[in-house]
């Protein structure tokens, strides 16, 4: 073959590969005008198309030299056309802003806005997250404004979820499950939640009938996402209560991006308000870092990491608590000798791999490590006196104890410490074809616990020791002389070494249709997990299996009203975590079941206008019957569990909220719920679970000066009934069934917005700035007394006990400024 023929031959070969090598790329993020990021926006370019993430990034090729014509569309969103010409090899960034198409939203059924509404998700707008006044301000803040939702202690991130506990609701972070510290006690220790407000780019929450994706919990689910940068940004949060940072970078070609925040909080405003004069030196503060790189269009890696340390030093002092009646009023006055010294330090990362097989089939790989170290160690010396109040009107002691009728003394020793080490690995993809989707995975999960209990506590009365409730002799002095030996109060010891290892598997299939001239929804999936507990003090090795059926089904019918209904529900299961096996004496039962749950919800969204703004009324009624329960007490945040499977269970209930633009350009929302649940224990009959939160009411408001548009108020405003326990810890459910007095409680945020997106500087002082404002709040604006538990305290004289109501932070007032630039 000749030169030329063998030239002219390769041209002919490599021509064609030649031509299809002359592309240019285009990338960017889809917003939308409130600066989030879209997901499932179509970009089409001729018979060429993707998609955009759940973070609004996309990537498409295009040919080069020549003029392309791209569509960016959404079901929910006003079209965008662009024509691109771009160079061989170009990398060009376009991140266009869609407009909401307000008329396409009231007719579509299932995509866009209401996809997540047929599965019952309610989603909450992140911007509010930090605008909400609250003791305990970020997510958990909002959720217990939701119906279903329930917290009696502000100082607490933890809820309870249509009569769960706090155990029984699951968190994630970007897919990622997370977990919280094991030995807090009290609202007042927990210092910060672990999800960091100013990284939150979506949050969703589920109370119910949630799918076979999620984990295996009896109540609830909050999915968090995390957000990706666009642009580099920083942001400042300060107040009397600590401090954030958060910092956005993102490279040059969009490959990395990264968001860290820093947190400080210091709860001293809210602790010395309360009625125990104390010396309090707290540290909470913690980093948390998501960072992301796209290696190609396909291959995505992020990581996402939290170290945290806790320091609660805490030193009580003196307190006087009033109680009684006007015509009976007494007081408890205490002494304070000793202190409580508890950290709680947290480390974890976990690191995702992300892969876009083709159109149709994505995979990712999941590891995570959660290791905590905590120490609780407190040696408390309290000597009381009851006392009668001066009730005399215009007397100069009025309110002052004129003298003491009862004296006592209570000494709390604790030296308990605890390092758990939890490793998870997952795999789990996507499959989607012909309007069927398929989502499966596989992890398996090792939880290596080690833990020491030491506490004790010995209660005297008129220096006469009391025995334990459970002992059968009966101290009677000083009247009656007793010689039998002199017992703690309460006495627990305890270590273990526990390992627990866990393999969980889920397939769930989705589909969107339609019934004639209906939409319809399906979604079916099953879970199943089989774990072993090892416990080496006792010896035990036991493996459990169990299997959880779900289903969820939604329709829109055709009809001039917007209404979507749904049901859904299954077999829910809770296999026990390590808080679940240890007894009341602090030992390990390696064979407690999990706890099982039938659970239905009938839901019903109507979508309406009134004054010509949206609004959207969300109802709910719900029945859970429960088998194999594991009994528990409540005391403040703490749960001790009984460690059998000796009781059953139902709650149900009906739960309302009201959410639209009450004020044009805002959104607020009224809750109502309605709940019973019981509990009969060992077949002795039905009685009130700890968290029978009967009615509940919450509202949250956001308003602004008609003239002042610049400011801005914020109220937060929540009524619970009283919850049961009343009661002493170690008392009888059977024969204490008092409740504590209902909550009430309204926190209201004042902001004056200097600079936002709508009022930019290009000169000046200002200019720096794309957001600040500066404010104020007031904490329980009308000073309600709450109160969390009761201190019990006998009378030598009378032999009687009273309760002392513990009382949760009155009116406290803060300053507050955010900043972005």
């Amino acid at each position: 073959m000749t030169k030329t023929n063998l030239t002219l031959t390769a041209f002919i070969f490599l021509f064609p590969l030649f031509c299809l090598a002359q592309t240019g790329t285009i990338t960017g993020v889809i917003l939308n005008e409130f600066n989030q990021p879209i997901d499932a926006v179509n970009i089409k370019s001729g018979d060429y198309g993707t998609q955009t993430n759940s973070n609004g990034f996309y990537e498409l090729k295009i040919k080069a030299n020549t003029d392309v014509k791209v569509v960016f569309s959404h079901v929910s969103h006003k079209n965008i056309t662009a024509t691109f010409n771009l160079k061989n090899g170009e990398n060009f960034k376009f991140n266009p802003v869609m407009k909401e198409n307000v008329e396409q939203i009231s007719t579509v059924v299932i995509n866009g806005r209401k996809r997540k509404d047929v599965q019952g998700i309610v989603n909450i707008d992140p911007a509010v997250l930090i605008k909400i006044p609250g003791a305990q301000a970020g997510v958990e803040n909002l959720l217990k404004t939701l119906p279903g939702v329930s917290s009696n202690n502000e100082l607490s991130t933890q809820y309870s979820v249509r009569g769960g506990n706090y155990d029984e609701n699951l968190i994630y972070v970007n897919g990622i499950e997370v977990y919280r510290p094991f030995l807090i006690r009290s609202g007042q220790q927990e210092g910060l939640s672990f999800v960091n407000s100013d990284l939150v780019q979506n949050v969703d929450f589920s109370a119910g009938g949630f799918q076979a994706k999620y984990g295996d919990k009896l109540s609830s689910v909050l999915d968090i996402t995390y957000r990706k940068p666009t642009e580099k940004a920083i942001a400042v949060d300060a107040s009397l209560l600590g401090a954030s940072v958060a910092l956005e970078t993102v490279s040059k070609d969009s490959k990395f991006n990264g968001i860290v925040g820093l947190r400080y909080r210091d709860n001293s405003l809210l602790v010395d308000a309360k009625e125990t004069e104390t010396n309090f030196n707290p540290t909470f503060a913690d980093v948390q870092s998501y960072l992301t790189y796209q290696f190609t269009d396909k291959l995505e890696l992020s990581f996402l990491g939290n170290a945290s340390l806790n320091k609660y030093n805490y030193i009580p002092l003196t307190r006087q608590t009033n109680f009684g009646t006007l015509d009976n009023p007494q007081a408890l006055i205490v002494q304070y000798q000793g202190q409580e010294k508890d950290q709680y330090q947290t480390l974890f990362g976990a690191l995702s791999a992300n892969y876009q097989v083709n159109d149709d089939l994505s995979l990712s790989l999941i590891t995570s490590t959660y290791h905590t170290t905590e120490e609780e160690y407190f040696d408390i010396l309290a000597q009381y006196a009851l006392g009668e109040v001066n009730s005399n009107i215009g007397d100069e002691n009025l309110g002052e104890v004129e003298f003491a009728e009862g004296i006592g003394s209570q000494l709390n020793h604790g030296r308990n410490d605890l390092d758990a080490l939890i490793t998870n690995i997952e795999a789990k993809g996507t499959y989607t074809k012909n309007e069927n989707e398929f989502k499966f995975s596989i992890k398996y999960t090792n939880e290596d616990i080690r833990d020491r209990l030491i506490e004790w506590e010995v209660v005297d009365s008129a220096g006469f020791s009391i025995n334990p409730p459970s002992s059968d002799a009966f101290n009677d002095q000083p009247y009656t002389p007793y010689e039998g030996p002199l017992e703690a109060y309460q006495n627990v010891r305890a270590r273990n070494n526990t390992t627990i290892t866990r393999l969980q598997t889920y397939l769930q299939w989705s589909k969107r249709s339609t019934i004639g001239e209906h939409d319809v929804w399906y979604n079916a999936g099953v879970r199943n997990h089989s774990w072993t507990v090892d416990d080496q003090a006792t010896n035990k090795n036991v493996s459990q299996n169990v299997f959880s059926p779900r289903a969820q089904f939604a329709i829109k019918p055709n009809w001039d009203n917007d209404m979507l209904f749904r049901l859904s529900g299954g077999l829910y299961y809770q296999p026990p975590f390590y808080r679940e096996l240890r007894d009341q004496n602090g030992i390990v039962q390696a064979d407690v079941k999990a706890q099982k749950s039938v659970h239905v919800v009938l839901g019903n969204d109507y979508s309406f206008k009134m004054w010509d703004r949206p609004f959207k009324l969300t109802s709910e009624a719900y029945y859970k019957k429960m088998t194999d329960v594991n009994p528990y007490t409540l005391e403040n945040v703490r749960i001790r569990y009984n460690a059998t499977n000796n009781a059953e269970a139902y709650a149900y209930g009906l739960d309302l909220r009201l959410n639209g633009e009450f004020v044009p350009g805002t959104e607020s929302w009224f809750s109502f719920g309605y709940l019973k649940t019981e509990e009969n224990i060992n077949d002795r009959g039905y009685i009130a679970r700890p968290t029978d939160q009967r009615l509940k009411f919450a509202a949250l408001f956001q308003d602004y000066v008609p003239n002042i548009p610049s400011m801005k108020m914020y109220l937060n405003l929540v009524y619970n009934t009283g919850l049961p326990g009343g009661s002493p810890s170690y008392a009888d459910p059977y024969l204490f069934q008092s409740r504590l007095p209902d909550y009430k409680r309204a926190d209201i945020g004042f902001q004056f917005v200097l600079v936002d997106a709508d009022k930019q500087f290009d000169s000046g002082w200002k200019k720096p700035f794309k957001a600040l404002s500066f404010g104020f709040e007031i904490f329980n604006v009308f000073n309600v007394q709450n109160s969390i538990t009761n201190t019990w305290v006998r009378d030598v004289y009378s032999k009687r006990q009273y309760a002392i109501p513990n009382y949760l932070t009155p009116r406290v007032f803060n300053i507050r400024t955010t900043m972005r630039f």
